[in-house]
């Protein structure tokens, strides 16, 4: 079907005018129902709102794709507006929209809109194109626009199909488009795009992967890549835009089956037996769907399948706090720390009063500075912490209430674990008040984000705060700082081989996080010294096998010992992951011995009471760790122990 086919005369105005949001879904509401296509307004408007809701259809460039799948649409349509001087629109990039389209689809199985959908927004993605509809001065002409550049388009695909055809290996046309991320977005997501791209290589495919780290998105996908990609493949733990994706064949798993599972990744997608994206309204299906395609491709796996499990899903929304977290924890722990190094050069602690060291760290003006900034970033910590795992479950209405929830955690005796409970319970609260706003009626639904989820989702999180939360949470956070704060120096070395044994269990996974994640909480309750044992757990792996293959060089293949001792590099800059390539090749020998290793330098680090207030930086951030050089002592005893381990578990020409 053509897009023009879908556009009637009487739903395309070229001089729209409306100053809100809600006026503008209105009007094309309208426009939409003046061609007939429409059974029941009111069920239609309450479907695209609901879209709405969802997410902004503002989808940047001045453009908006609102769109909804009802029982109210008779036949598929399409309206257009055309707003000369701008409005806002709520868009991706905060531009105002200058051209819309609202597609109406009916509430079948053949799914109409999401290949209009696809069609449409690879069009859009020409400036030209966009521009020309923009200054179309009638109908007639906009509506020529659309023709002859989806006739372009067609033709283009054909010549492409035509191509493809002639060449004697079809795989060398197949297409992939990949998407890797991981929560801090440092290791796993460059890895994973390294690991495709040589499969890729390998099976003769032509790739390219969209990374998005800590440093923001890059090498992102275009309108014309994604329209021209056989298949796309999201290894990812983290929040990536799917809508750009919508009627493509699309393989979602973890970042670490990016990593390990490459060729099979690249296999299946080659195969073609992959389920289409269908957008998260179709959520459940399309899980349905790729389990079983990946039971007929030999790929079923907790990984490597596309069906995000109950606790993937919770551990994605907690990773999307914590990474966001990061940096108010980081730069802040970091100042702190350098106030704290300020006073000790100029101040002989020895000679304070009692209340003097009380304020130790704020006495000397520099060190009262820095105190001061780091402090503040610290207060942002567990508000944004709850904010963003509630906005990773229920969008941007979650955020206020989840900020909300963590800074009252932060204020009462709860602390980290109540700003964690609280962020997920602002998420579902949101999911929860839209259901129970549908039966509201549709002359508020624009009050909806704006006044009724902020107003009652604030004021529900507060008194869940206040009556459940914080006695409960509160109470089992008292108890667990005060067993850590009286824990003799037996016990915390046992904590410390625990911490940093479990940094190099999966190196970078759940397990990985789940001990990097009880550091950071002890660094907001007070207690440096366990991120201290999890921060030299997770430099061990790297910097012992970086040892291993210099002093066991007949244990290892001639490529891991060119690539050995770049570990060196990882494993000082606390990037466990450095490590996977060499646990992936020899996991039962490998993992046990950097575990052992790990294991040595966190009791050491307890045992020596070393401390650290930033919960990243390895080596760069060793001049503010207390008792430096024992810390370095403690790495460098668990570094050769696991080397030791290495060269004894391994076997000769591994």
């Amino acid at each position: 079907m053509r897009i023009a086919d879908l556009l009637d005369r009487r739903s395309i105005d070229l001089y729209g005018k409306a100053a809100t949001k809600q006026e503008i879904l209105d009007t094309m509401i309208n426009l939409m129902c003046a061609a007939g296509r429409i059974s029941d307004k009111k069920i239609y408007k309450m479907g695209v709102y609901a879209r709405e809701e969802e997410g902004t259809t503002g989808i940047g460039d001045g453009i908006a794709i609102p769109h909804a799948k009802s029982e109210a649409v008779k036949e598929p349509g399409l309206a257009a507006m055309v707003i000369r001087e701008g409005t806002d629109f709520d868009s991706l990039d905060g531009e105002p929209v200058y051209l819309l389209f609202l597609i109406a689809a009916p509430n079948t199985k053949e799914n109409v809109h999401l290949d209009v959908l696809s069609k449409l927004s690879a069009l859009l993605m020409d400036s030209e194109f966009t521009m020309a509809l923009r200054e179309a001065q009638s109908i007639e002409e906009f509506i020529k626009v659309i023709d002859d550049a989806e006739s372009a388009q067609e033709a283009e695909q054909r010549k492409k199909e035509r191509e493809e055809a002639d060449d004697d290996s079809a795989s060398k046309n197949f297409r992939i488009l990949a998407v890797t991320g991981c929560p801090t977005g440092i290791a796993h997501t460059y890895m994973a795009a390294e690991a495709l791209e040589q499969a890729a290589k390998q099976a003769g495919c032509w790739i390219k992967v969209e990374t998005r780290g800590s440093g923001g998105a890059k090498n992102v996908h275009t309108g014309q890549e994604i329209q021209e990609a056989d298949c796309i493949i999201v290894a990812a733990d983290t929040n990536v835009p799917m809508e750009r994706y919508v009627g493509k064949k699309v393989i979602q798993c973890r970042v670490s089956a990016g990593i390990s599972k490459a060729g099979q990744l690249i296999e299946r997608a080659v195969s073609g037996d992959v389920p289409v994206y269908a957008g998260e309204s179709n959520h459940e299906s399309g899980k349905k769907e790729e389990k079983a395609a990946a039971e007929k491709t030999g790929t079923k796996d907790d990984d490597a399948i596309g069906a995000e499990s109950f606790w993937h899903v919770i551990y994605k929304n907690l990773m999307n706090g914590v990474s966001h977290m990061l940096p108010f924890v980081v730069g802040g722990g970091i100042l702190i720390a350098l106030a704290f190094m300020f006073d000790g050069f100029r101040v002989d602690i020895n000679a304070l009063t009692e209340a003097e060291r009380g304020n130790f760290g704020s006495i000397t003006s520099l060190a009262k500075t820095f105190k001061s900034i780091g402090d503040a970033a610290f207060a942002f910590m567990l508000p944004i912490l709850a904010g963003y795992i509630a906005m990773s479950i229920a969008d941007r209405p979650g955020l206020a209430v989840g900020i909300v929830g963590g800074y009252l955690a932060a204020s009462g005796k709860s602390g980290f674990l109540g700003a964690l409970v609280a962020g997920f319970v602002a998420g579902y609260l949101i999911l929860l008040l839209r259901k129970i706003f549908q039966i509201l009626p549709e002359s508020i639904e624009g009050l909806k984000p704006i006044l009724l989820y902020p107003l009652l989702g604030i004021f529900i999180m507060g008194l869940l705060m206040q009556f459940a939360i914080e006695p409960f949470v509160g109470g089992i956070n008292t108890s667990l700082n005060s067993a850590l704060n009286h824990m003799g120096g037996t016990s915390r070395i046992l904590l410390g081989i625990l911490v940093a044994g479990m940094m190099a269990v999966d190196l970078g996974g759940p397990i990985n996080k789940a001990a990097y994640v009880f550091g950071t909480m002890s660094i907001a309750e007070g207690n440096y010294d366990i991120m201290a044992a999890v921060m030299i757990g997770g430099m061990v792996p790297p910097c012992a096998i970086a040892l291993a293959t210099l002093i066991f060089r007949n244990k290892f293949t001639s490529e891991e010992r060119k690539s050995g001792p770049v570990n060196f590099i990882m494993g000082l800059s606390f990037i466990t992951e450095g490590a996977i390539p060499f646990a992936a090749a020899d996991p039962l020998r490998v993992i046990p011995a950097c575990v052992i290793g790990s294991g040595v330098a966190g009791a050491l680090s307890m045992a020596f009471k070393c401390t650290l207030m930033a919960p990243h930086g390895g080596i760069f951030v060793f001049p503010v760790v207390g008792n430096t050089l024992l810390y370095l002592l403690a790495l460098a005893a668990g570094t050769a122990a696991g080397a030791m381990m290495l060269g004894l578990f391994k076997k000769s020409g591994a």
